[in-house]
């Protein structure tokens, strides 16, 4: 059974994403998890999908 690679997690003030792979955050802290990158992570976790969609948030964070 393999894990996989992303994973939301918890942390206070928030959520961040975990990568499994290189063992650390990657990402920033978001406030409230977004929906759509939620069930990416949950679902397919594909990279380029996530990658956009942190994009994404971090911009509409600025």
């Amino acid at each position: 059974m393999s894990r996989r690679q992303y994973v939301a997690r918890g942390v206070p003030g928030g959520y961040r994403i975990w990568d499994n792979k290189r063992r650390g955050w990657w990402g920033d802290l978001y406030e409230l998890c977004p929906d759509d990158l939620l069930t990416e992570l949950n679902g397919e976790a594909n990279h380029t999908k996530v990658t956009a969609l942190l994009k994404h948030y971090r911009a509409l964070k600025r």
